[in-house]
């Protein structure tokens, strides 16, 4: 059992548990057992922009420390907002000499000195780097044949260009994943198209109009559920739907599942009850047909 330093951050340990949850099952069944870091803190949830705000940077850079202190040189994580944070966060400590020279200073009663080396690794780059996808085919076998996943990336798996999991405009990665499990990748054009991030605290309708889009592009294409690996743009294409479906009488529910659900689903693994009640648009009846399949 190979074991991965694991950054959970802050909302896989609140409203995504099965997202966790179901990527520990799963990985478990590839060879993987997730160690996670002892002394981890929120990474900031978003990447500052301003080169003087020291800490903000200081966030996340301190879990790219703990990780040194650790033994480790690597760093796994699954939320697509915590990849994007820590690795720019470094990308910054690594090509800014006064940021670098200021962080070091604020971080002077740490054990150790961060050296700018920890890489960090998203749930997708392990699954096609270190797993291989033909490796993953192989052991599922027929898997998910049948099913119509639709992708979707989002904002932050492939922006900005060159520290994303993918090449920011023509990303396959996703889509072979899916294959991988024997299903059918939709041709999904709105698969990173922004979903609204955190308007949905201050400006819900906007969101959903946002979900409505996207949902319905996700339908027109045949899918029976959209794929997610972000806390944040699960909550906005599946929660929203409520209003979505308040605003416009001809909008239709649909099922939005962490790839790793789908995943835990190919590999044979049974998806749990408690984590549909984490759900707003019913999953049942694609489950179901998602186990016939497996």
């Amino acid at each position: 059992m190979t074991k991965l330093l694991y950054y959970p951050g802050c909302t896989l340990k609140a409203d995504a548990q099965h997202f966790e949850e179901s990527a520990m099952c799963a990985l478990k069944e590839l060879g993987f057992e997730l160690q996670e870091l002892e002394r981890w803190n929120c990474c900031g949830t978003v990447f500052s922009l301003a080169t003087d705000n020291t800490m903000f940077h200081l966030a996340p850079l301190r879990n790219l420390l703990r990780t040194r202190e650790e033994g480790g040189d690597k760093l796994f994580t699954l939320c697509s907002m915590c990849y994007n944070t820590l690795k720019r966060a470094n990308k910054l400590f690594n090509e800014d000499p006064e940021k670098n020279d200021k962080v070091r200073k604020a971080m002077y009663e740490e054990a150790i000195a961060y050296d700018g080396k920890t890489q960090t690794l998203h749930l997708l780059s392990l699954l096609r780097d270190e797993v291989g996808f033909d490796t993953l085919k192989n052991k599922i076998g027929k898997g998910l044949n049948g099913i119509k996943l639709a992708p979707y990336y989002g904002c932050m798996l492939l922006r900005p260009d060159g520290l994303g999991v993918d090449n920011m405009e023509h990303p396959r990665v996703f889509e072979d994943l899916i294959r991988a499990m024997g299903a059918e990748a939709a041709d999904f054009p709105f698969r990173a198209e922004c979903c609204g991030s955190y308007q949905t605290a201050q400006q819900p309708e906007i969101v959903a109009e946002r979900t409505r889009l996207i949902i319905g592009s996700a339908r027109k294409c045949g899918a029976d559920a959209v794929a997610v690996s972000c806390p944040l743009c699960a909550f906005n294409l599946d929660q929203r739907q409520a209003i979505a479906a308040r605003l416009h009488s001809d909008f239709e529910l649909m099922p939005v599942l962490y790839i790793t659900e789908c995943l835990c689903l190919a590999l044979g693994i049974e998806f749990k009850e408690p984590w549909k009640a984490f759900h707003y648009a019913p999953v049942d009846a694609v489950i179901r047909k998602m186990e016939k399949k497996a």
